[in-house]
Formats: C-alpha cells, sequence, structure tokens
C-alpha cells in the first residue's frame, strides 16, 4: 500500500506538473544546458514541442547554429532533449540525453586550409578546458539519418557521408570522447568508432590518446597509438589494414588501380607515422595475392601522389601483375591489336625496390631476386640489378613512357650462360634449341598495341651458344646422303636434331624487319651459315643458308648444300636447293653438260615434238631471206643422227650391256 501510494503521488505529480510546467523556461533552460556544455549558441527557426508525460523532452524544429559563417556548418531538423524524470518534478529541467534527427554537418577548407569550423572548435576548447566549472549533467548525443558534406579546395575534395547512425560519448563527465554507430560512403555500409582520451587536448592540438576502427565489406582499418594538431595533423601509433580484395577497395576510394588482374587478398600491419599528408610506415608486414614482404613504405599526397618503399620476401610471384600485358592474340598466331591502357600510369608515382630469394614470373622460376620499380609523370622504368634465371644470370632495363596514349618503349638485357631451351620457350615459344650461352638485346619500339610495337621496333640482338643441338632436323646425316645420292630426296630434313658446339648469331632490326649480319652454326662435321630477314609483325622467316660437311676443323668443306628457310615462326618449311642436287647427279649432270651444246638441244626438242605430235609453228611471211632463218635445214627427218642405230639392225651383246649401264 505505501508503494501504491507513492506512485499514485507521482502520477499526479507528474499531471500537475505538464499543466502547470513553464514551457518557455523549459526551453531557455534547455538551450542554456546546450551552450554550457558546448559553447555554442543555437537559433530555433521553428516550433517548440514539449513533453512532461508519459515522456519528458523538448524538441526544438529547424535548429542551427549562430555565429555569421558558421550558421550553416550545423543544421538540424529536430533537435531533442530528454529531461531527467525526478528534477522535473522539483522544477528543475536537467538534461539526459540528446538526439538529433537529420543534421546536416558542412565542412568547408579554402586553397589556405582555413576550415569553416575552426571558430566552432576554438569555442569548444575554451568551454570544455580544465577546470571550468559546468552545470551540464547530460554525457550523450545521438545523431540519426545524419549528413556530412566535406570539400577542400586545396586539394580538389568533394566528398559526402550519408546515413549517419552515431552515438557520442560527450567529455561532460570525464575526458575522454567517442562516437560509436554506421554510416554510409560510396555505396558501402560502414561500422565505425573513435575514442579520444583527452579530447579537450585533442581539440586543442594536443597530444591524445586516439584509437578508431573501420568496418566495411572493401576494407577494415585500424589505428591504435596519439593524435596531435599542433601545426598540421600527426598521428604515431600501429595501423592495420584488411581487404579480401584490394582491387575492389582501390576502387572505393577512388583509386584507379593497374591493369585487370592481381591486387587480390591484402593485409598491411605497420607502425605508422602520419604528417599533414605524409605517411611514413615501418616494421612493416604486408602480404599481397599470397605474396608476404617485410620493410618499409612512405606515402605522400603532397599534389601528387607518391609511393616509395623497399620490401623483401622469401617468395615473390609477379605472374599475375603481368599477365594483363598480352602480346598474341588469343588463339591465334598473330600480335594482340588491343589498345594499351596506359592511364594508370599517370595518376601515381612509385619507387618500389623488391629482393626475393626466389621469384616467380609467368611460367619462369627465378632464384635470388633484386628489382626496382620508378614511375613518374607517365614514364615507367624496371630495373633488374640481378637475378637467376634459367640457369644463369639476366640483367636490364625496360622503360615505358606514355604521350598521347602511345607506348614508347625502351629496353635492355643481358642474359649470361642462361639455359636457352628454357629461355627460347619461355619468352618466345620456340621448342627447337638446346644448350647454354650469353643472349644480348637492345630494342626501341612505340605504338598503342603489341602490334604496332612490332611494327616500329628497332635494335640489335646477339646470341652466343655452345654445347648444344637445334632440333628438327639433322644436318650431318642429311649432307652425307645427299653426298652420295643427290637425288635421294629430302625425306629426313624435318626429324632428328644437329648438334653444335658454337652458334654466333647477330641481328639488326629496323622497323620490324630483323637482319641476319651473321648466323654461323659450327660442330665437328657440319657447319651452318645464313643470312637473309625475319618479319617481326608478320613473325615470318625469309632465310637463305649454306649446310657444308666438312673432315675436320680448318679443312675445306667436302659438300656443300644450299637450303631456304621460309615460313612462320613456329613452323618454317626448310627445302634444300633442287638446282644442285640435280647438277651433283651422275645421272643428270651428263645430261645437263650435253644439253649447253645448241645441236644437241636442237635435237632432243626435236625429239620431244615428234614423242608429243607437237607442231611446228608456221613460217610468217616475207621474202625467201627470212623463211631461210626459221627453217633449219639439218633435221633428223632429213638426216638421221650418228648416235642413232639403224631400225634394222640387231642390237649386239656390248650394246645391249652399254645400254644397261647407262639405264643403271
Amino acid at each position: 500500500m505505501p508503494i501504491a501510494a507513492f506512485l499514485g503521488i507521482l502520477l499526479i505529480g507528474l499531471f500537475a506538473v505538464s499543466w502547470l510546467v513553464d514551457r518557455d523556461a523549459v526551453r531557455q533552460a534547455v538551450e542554456a544546458q546546450i551552450r554550457a556544455a558546448t559553447g555554442l549558441d543555437l537559433a530555433v527557426h521553428g516550433a517548440t514541442e514539449i513533453s512532461v508525460f508519459p515522456a519528458s523532452y523538448v524538441r526544438l524544429h529547424q535548429v542551427s547554429l549562430k555565429g555569421g559563417a558558421t550558421d550553416s556548418a550545423l543544421t538540424v531538423d529536430d533537435l531533442t532533449a530528454n529531461l531527467r524524470l525526478l528534477p522535473l518534478l522539483a522544477q528543475r529541467f536537467q538534461i539526459a540525453d540528446i538526439t538529433l534527427t537529420s543534421p546536416r554537418i558542412n565542412v568547408t577548407r579554402d586553397a589556405e586550409g582555413n576550415s569553416n569550423w575552426a571558430p566552432i572548435i576554438e569555442t569548444l576548447a575554451r568551454t570544455l578546458k580544465p577546470g571550468a566549472d559546468s552545470p551540464v549533467s547530460f554525457s550523450e548525443i545521438r545523431i540519426k539519418d545524419g549528413l556530412l558534406t566535406y570539400k577542400d579546395s586545396g586539394h580538389h575534395i568533394d566528398e559526402t557521408i550519408d546515413s549517419i547512425d552515431l552515438s557520442l560519448a560527450w567529455p561532460s563527465i570525464s575526458r575522454s570522447f567517442a562516437a560509436t554507430g554506421q554510416f554510409g560512403w560510396r555505396g558501402e555500409r560502414v561500422d565505425g568508432s573513435v575514442s579520444v582520451a583527452d579530447f579537450v587536448s585533442a581539440i586543442s592540438g594536443e597530444r591524445s590518446g586516439f584509437k578508431t576502427r573501420i568496418s566495411s565489406a572493401p576494407l577494415k582499418f585500424a589505428f591504435d597509438g596519439a593524435i596531435a594538431n599542433r601545426t598540421s595533423l600527426m598521428l604515431e601509433g600501429t595501423v592495420t589494414a584488411d581487404s579480401p580484395a584490394l582491387r575492389n577497395a582501390l576502387r572505393w576510394a577512388g583509386q584507379k588501380p593497374p591493369g585487370s588482374s592481381g591486387f587480390g587478398r591484402f593485409a598491411l600491419k605497420a607502425r605508422a607515422n602520419v604528417v599533414g599528408q605524409s605517411v611514413a610506415l615501418t616494421n612493416v608486414n604486408v602480404e599481397l595475392d599470397g605474396n608476404i614482404a617485410e620493410g618499409v613504405l612512405t606515402y605522400d599526397n603532397n599534389g601528387r601522389q607518391t609511393l616509395q618503399g623497399t620490401l623483401a620476401a622469401d617468395q615473390l610471384d609477379l605472374t599475375p601483375y603481368v599477365s594483363t600485358v598480352r602480346l598474341l592474340a588469343t588463339g591465334a598466331r598473330d600480335w594482340n591489336r588491343q589498345l594499351f591502357d596506359l592511364r594508370s600510369l599517370s595518376t601515381t608515382d612509385l619507387d618500389i625496390r623488391l629482393s626475393a630469394a626466389k621469384a616467380t614470373l609467368g611460367q619462369s622460376r627465378l632464384g635470388r631476386t633484386a628489382l626496382g620499380a620508378n614511375l613518374r609523370d607517365g614514364t615507367l622504368a624496371l630495373s633488374v640489378g640481378e637475378a637467376q634465371i634459367y640457369g644463369g644470370i639476366v640483367k636490364g632495363t625496360f622503360n615505358v613512357a606514355t604521350a598521347n596514349a602511345v607506348a614508347d618503349i625502351r629496353a635492355q638485357f643481358q642474359f649470361t650462360d642462361v639455359d636457352l631451351e628454357a629461355a627460347a620457350s619461355e619468352l618466345f615459344g620456340y621448342r627447337k634449341l638446346t644448350g647454354r650461352g650469353n643472349v644480348n638485346v637492345a630494342l626501341e619500339a612505340n605504338g598503342g598495341s603489341a602490334f604496332a610495337l612490332a611494327q616500329s621496333v628497332d635494335g640489335t640482338a646477339t646470341l652466343r651458344a655452345h654445347d648444344g643441338t637445334l632440333a628438327g632436323f639433322n644436318v650431318e646425316r642429311l649432307l652425307k646422303r645427299l653426298e652420295r645420292r643427290p637425288l635421294s630426296g629430302a625425306g629426313s630434313l624435318r626429324s632428328g636434331s644437329t648438334p653444335f658446339d658454337r652458334m654466333d648469331v647477330a641481328l639488326r632490326i629496323n622497323d620490324g624487319i630483323a637482319t641476319a649480319e651473321k648466323i654461323e652454326i659450327n660442330s665437328p662435321a657440319t657447319r651452318l651459315t645464313m643470312t637473309g630477314t625475319a618479319s617481326v609483325p608478320a613473325r615470318e622467316y625469309d632465310l637463305k643458308g649454306i649446310a657444308s660437311l666438312v673432315s675436320a676443323p680448318g679443312t675445306p668443306p667436302s659438300f656443300q648444300l644450299p637450303f631456304v628457310v621460309q615460313g612462320p615462326w613456329d613452323d618454317p618449311l626448310i627445302f634444300p636447293d633442287s638446282d644442285i642436287l640435280i647438277r651433283r647427279s651422275t645421272f643428270t649432270a651428263p645430261l645437263l653438260n650435253s644439253l649447253k651444246d645448241q645441236k644437241t638441244r636442237d635435237k632432243v626438242q626435236s625429239v620431244i615434238d615428234r614423242l608429243t605430235g607437237a607442231k611446228k609453228p608456221a613460217a610468217p611471211a616475207g621474202n625467201g631471206s627470212e623463211a631461210a632463218v626459221e627453217t633449219p635445214t639439218d633435221t633428223p627427218a632429213a638426216k638421221p643422227s650418228a648416235a642413232t642405230p639403224p631400225a634394222a639392225s640387231p642390237p649386239t651383246a656390248a650394246t645391249q650391256g652399254q645400254r644397261t649401264k647407262t639405264s643403271n
């Protein structure tokens, strides 16, 4: 009964207060407490709604901040101050918490870096300074469906954060400040939290503890350290980041990722030091596409984005970052004609040095590797300090400059003592060469596609190989057979392999045409030399050569065979000079020699005409001298040949044997 009586008295008191309360006094008390808590004056442009029972609150419509240039920094559709119940019975109006519904926060910075929120921050710092007496009892401010716009004229930034739902722990009782909630940015919902150990020191520019967490589908980010803002923003602490696909996170952040593959799983943990627009990361442990590396990184955004760093890894897989560069058309033998996308080379400056104990590049496996990548003002320079590849060492540079969507490429590489079979098959798809050797390449080209580069390529290429084989034909076996029987055919010309002791190749390339200045292949029994050209755009050979059979090094060749190499690079046609073989044949050579005599040629032609039934063309009309010239006086019909026996004479044994010998 006493409890029921107390509740009855309480209800009667609340009803009485709701009828007797001075609404103007309540509104003034609420505005005074907000002014005491923040130091800011409110301008109420709409109606005021007051409720005492069953809910105790004061709701102000269309509220903004007073103060000239700051009046548009914050506008609120509804500001609701919930009142404490027990003090209300004693006609004392104390705010329990505040809710801002649909606030619009406008932050602007001019080219000099001045912000419209600077006066507001200064007022907050004066109001919340240590030792100041404050009658404020509330410490929570909630934001519902807020909108924040940020414009920075100096850095050309224009961002919007919408659907803001936050709960702020206002430092009216303690010195700390915290904000937890959700917001939307660029189509993604983000969970975030911020905590400041000493809010007054932080807004005054002094050092304070600072923590933040951001979690979204593209990226998760966390920072734990300290913050200060004396002359410029400074952060120091531990930073971690994690993304299932860095490519998506970069797009979400407004950056265009290079290429179309790679930049997948990403994780970062480092010690960060931020000064203004510069970020220095030490003790970096970074993972990207399964590659794990350690080192240091720096990022600068003073007018242009610049990333520098030195990283070391046990293993690197560079395949995802070069697989997008397709030189050959898919499923074809032609160069790729699709235009290069060079826009990503002009947005960011890059200076990265990588070292790895092992590396993978496509089908190539590299040992100890040191690489450098420098990208500045649209010019990319790749350098290979040293890389163990194909059982040897490679060094070189590769530069790409861009102008009007056209790539200007310069490349220079030196391969020392490499496995030619592995190098030729992986780099050029050529699988008919084995051995070891040195390769030097210096090339220049410009164009908007791989086909355009092939048409304009200039430069030189040299190869010096030893102790290898050239698959596709056995020169020694072929030459020895053709030496004995020149007309036996070249059926084995495209089978077997030719071993060599030394191979020397020197090419000069001009406008996509490679001219062989020197091609020599030497072995103890054979020697091959070739000249001619090869079309880089058409990927075809047009070469002539001489294969020689030698009995000992330094001696004249015992047999020589000219040959021709024509057709596509991956499957050329190789065939010998048939005229030479006919002239070397013991059967056809006497016939060719006999045909050198004019009378013999006439007799042979007469026999052919008689056997085929061909008729002589009629003599042209004219004087007698012309007819005499056109009509032969010595024909087989008028005068039998001395070499032809009479038809009635039977063949003798000697004659029959001679014919058999000749036939053989």
